[in-house]
């Protein structure tokens, strides 16, 4: 019977195939660290009191960056190349979803409208993030040998996610409502169409190298249709939402180290 637990149990028990999700997941942990810096550095001068948090996200997305390298390496393997069709960031960038790389290379300073279009875009990302990491803590919290790394980071991605809410509804009272809810909207629909390519990608490569029948890839294929079919309907609304979260202040401290795995 495939489930999602039964799918990862193939990848994690799998060395090759185990090597490919780690190399994709740092890095696109480490590109997300690069721009949470970028940002902090141009903040504009009357948002610097965000810059710390900033920060502390970016410190976050390199740690959970360090800590796939580090379960590699336990395992004795070393990342491989991430295929372009599966780089969740890149794609996402190249859409025109959030602040384009040539604007954080530049040395000008960011405007508000930059710092809420962060910020929008973060909540859908970190909604997505937040959600494939309370997947893999509710099956494998408890595992031996990822159970550590899936708690610690499953932790930060709640955090990142009541960061995005309470900063947007700040935002919002100061009167950025109306482009807040469009840019939440526009971001929902295009991060929902390249999380359906890229899971069809992943999914093609891991085919590949766990040697799947054609009707189980074609089942798999059907199911990521299925899911992107229901979010486009109706499913993209959950990502758009605002409210403020228990979490308060979830990124007012400094970050935590990355755990040692032997």
């Amino acid at each position: 019977m495939l489930s999602a637990k039964s799918l990862f149990q193939e990848v994690l028990d799998d060395d090759e195939s185990f090597r490919l999700f780690c190399s994709i997941a740092a890095s696109g942990e480490s590109q997300g660290g690069w721009e949470n810096a970028r940002i902090a550095a141009l903040v504009p001068p009357d948002q610097r009191d965000l810059a710390p948090k900033i920060t502390r996200h970016g410190a976050d997305e390199d740690k959970h960056g360090r800590i796939f390298n580090a379960l590699l390496r336990k395992r004795g393997l070393q990342p491989v190349p991430v295929p372009p069709d599966t780089d969740y960031t890149m794609l996402l960038e190249r859409g025109g979803i959030g602040l384009a790389h040539d604007k954080l290379k530049a040395d000008r300073p960011l405007t508000v409208q930059d710092v809420v279009t962060y910020l929008a875009h973060s909540r859908v990302t970190e909604q997505r993030a937040s959600e494939q990491m309370q997947l893999l803590r509710k099956h494998f919290a408890d595992h031996p040998d990822i159970g550590r790394a899936v708690r610690m980071i499953s932790h930060d991605e709640d955090n990142h996610l009541a960061y995005c809410h309470e900063e947007l509804l700040r935002f919002a009272r100061a009167g950025h409502g109306r482009a807040i809810q469009r840019t939440l909207r526009e971001s929902a629909l295009a991060e929902i169409r390249v999380y359906r390519d890229v899971s069809l990608a992943v999914m093609s490569h891991m085919g590949r190298i766990l040697g799947w029948s054609r009707p189980k890839a074609a089942l798999l294929a059907a199911g990521i249709h299925a899911v992107y079919a229901w979010e486009r309907l109706a499913g993209w609304r959950r990502m758009v939402t605002l409210s403020m979260p228990e979490r308060r202040d979830a990124l007012g401290g400094p970050a935590t180290a990355a755990p040692e795995f032997a």
